[in-house]
């Protein structure tokens, strides 16, 4: 059965958008306008995952997530919050409340696709799909290859784990300490000029002479895979 997908967001237009496009993708979706109506939903069916809006009428987002958390039924579903809020702050407010990712306003229905599938991956690893896909990039992790705009890329077991990592996170930038501790692991002693050594096999595997770059390098911070760069 198919991902069940509760969206908990009380503007319209953004809740017809985010249902049309889950539905598209196979999900199973429900959408509640209000706090209220989102914690009647989850108590009636148990969502695999929960798509929660920060601002909300009658039971701010933040107390709904409080509230899942305290029940037992609903104390391990996945919950992944839409915030216009982008303070460092408010980030660490809503995870620390129980949210397992958050995603700022406005983003890209890939971005947001891609954040399901991988928490959905992490926490619920039945329900999540063996195939990521980024613009024209496509990886099937249950064979172990990787397409772009449909030749096959061949990549290294390094490469292939950097990938996917951040095929994951479309959009983040991430420090190379972080890509060290993510794909190779907090207990192994790897110099962070290893990432731009793969980085760079990654690149060269990934992008023919006519081919735009997906992975940006933001100075000072790390590296990103970036739709617009793509």
């Amino acid at each position: 059965m198919n991902p069940y997908i509760l969206v908990v967001e009380d503007e319209d237009a953004l809740a017809t958008l985010l249902q049309y496009n889950l539905d598209k993708e196979g999900y199973q979706v429900a959408v509640a306008t209000d706090g209220e109506e989102a914690l009647v939903l989850a108590s009636e069916r148990q969502p695999d995952l929960v798509l929660l809006d920060w601002m909300l009428p009658k039971v701010s987002g933040i107390e709904v997530c409080r509230r899942l958390r305290a029940r037992p039924e609903t104390r391990n579903v996945p919950i992944l919050m839409l915030t216009a809020r982008g303070e460092e702050s408010d980030r660490v407010r809503g995870l620390d409340t129980g949210a397992d990712d958050y995603i700022i306003k406005p983003f890209s229905m890939t971005e947001l696709s891609a954040r399901i599938r991988a928490v959905l991956r992490r926490i619920r690893p039945g329900l999540a799909e063996d195939r990521l896909e980024f613009v024209d990039i496509v990886m099937d992790r249950v064979s172990h290859r990787v397409r772009r705009a449909g030749r096959e890329v061949h990549l290294g077991p390094t490469e292939f784990r950097l990938l996917d990592y951040l095929m994951q996170h479309p959009g983040r930038v991430f420090s190379r300490e972080q890509l060290l501790d993510a794909v190779w692991g907090s207990d192994v002693y790897v110099e962070a000029r290893t990432v731009d050594v793969h980085i760079g096999r990654l690149r060269k595997a990934l992008n023919l002479d006519s081919e735009m770059d997906p992975i940006r390098t933001v100075r000072s911070a790390g590296y990103s895979l970036d739709s617009e760069a793509a």
